[in-house]
C-alpha cells in the first residue's frame, strides 16, 4: 500500500445512512400458507423447532433494530464486498446521504434480478428500509483520492479495495470514508461494531425495476417517483 493513501484521517461523529431490504407494514409471516389459523400454528411450531430462540413474536415479528448494526459482523453473513474478501471479517457499509445508498443498492438488486430472472420483461417491486446510525470513530479519509487511485471506484474489480480493507482491518483501525463508485457520493466502510449505535428509522422506499427494459425508479411515497435511472449504467 502506498503510504500517502492513508495520510488523512477524520474524527467522524455523525450519522451514517444504511439501506436494507424491508417492508412498509408488518406482515403475518404465515397467512399466505393457508386461510386456516390452525395451519398457521403448525407452521409456527415447525419454524420454531429449527430457529435460534428470540423474544420476538413469530406471527408479527417486530423489527430487530440491533440487526441493522450486528448483521454484517456475524460470520454467517460475511461475503465478498468492496472492502472484504468475505473470509475473515465482515464490513458494515453506510453512506453520508440517502441518495448514495439508492444508487449502490439499485445496482446490486439489478444484478440479482438479471442473474435470477434474465428474461422477465415485467416490473419487479421490492421495498427498502433506510436508517440513520450514529458513528463515533476516527476513520481513514480516502475522499478526494479517486483521481490518483482510480481503482477505489472500480465497478467490477475489487482487488485493490479488498487489499485496503484487509490492511486496515489487520491494523485494528475503525474504518474509512471513500468515494462511491456508482454516483458522486461518499460511502463508509466500518470494521468495528462498537463504533456504531443509536439506530433510527429514516425512510421507507419502494424500488420498481424492469431489468429487460433497463428502467428503475425509487419512491419515497408510494406512487411518486423520486429517483429514476437506467440501472445498467451503474455497472
Amino acid at each position: 500500500m502506498q503510504a500517502g493513501l492513508f495520510a488523512a484521517n477524520v474524527d467522524f461523529r455523525d450519522d451514517l445512512i444504511r439501506n436494507i431490504a424491508g417492508i412498509r407494514k408488518s406482515q403475518n409471516l404465515f397467512d399466505d400458507l393457508s386461510p386456516n389459523p390452525t395451519d398457521w400454528e403448525i407452521a409456527i411450531a415447525a419454524e420454531g423447532a429449527a430457529r435460534i430462540p428470540t423474544a420476538a413474536a413469530l406471527i408479527s415479528r417486530p423489527f430487530d433494530y440491533g440487526t441493522v448494526i450486528s448483521y454484517s459482523f456475524e460470520s454467517a453473513h460475511w461475503q465478498a464486498t468492496r472492502y472484504s474478501d468475505g473470509t475473515t471479517y465482515g464490513v458494515w457499509y453506510g453512506a453520508l446521504d440517502i441518495e448514495t445508498t439508492v444508487y449502490e443498492t439499485a445496482w446490486h438488486w439489478y444484478r440479482f434480478v438479471t442473474d435470477s430472472f434474465p428474461s422477465e420483461d415485467r416490473e419487479i417491486v421490492t421495498e427498502r428500509r433506510v436508517f440513520a446510525v450514529r458513528c463515533d470513530a476516527l476513520l481513514v479519509d480516502l475522499r478526494g483520492k479517486r483521481v490518483t487511485h482510480p481503482d477505489l471506484v472500480n465497478r467490477s474489480n475489487y482487488a485493490f479495495t479488498q487489499q485496503i480493507g484487509r490492511y486496515l482491518h489487520e491494523q485494528g483501525l475503525n474504518g474509512l470514508l471513500a468515494p462511491a463508485a456508482r454516483c458522486d457520493g461518499v460511502n463508509a466502510a466500518i470494521f468495528k461494531q462498537e463504533r456504531l449505535s443509536n439506530v433510527r428509522d429514516r425512510a421507507i422506499l419502494t424500488y420498481r425495476l424492469n431489468a429487460v427494459r433497463d428502467t428503475f425508479a425509487a419512491e419515497r411515497a408510494p406512487g411518486r417517483k423520486w429517483i429514476r435511472l437506467a440501472p445498467s449504467t451503474l455497472g
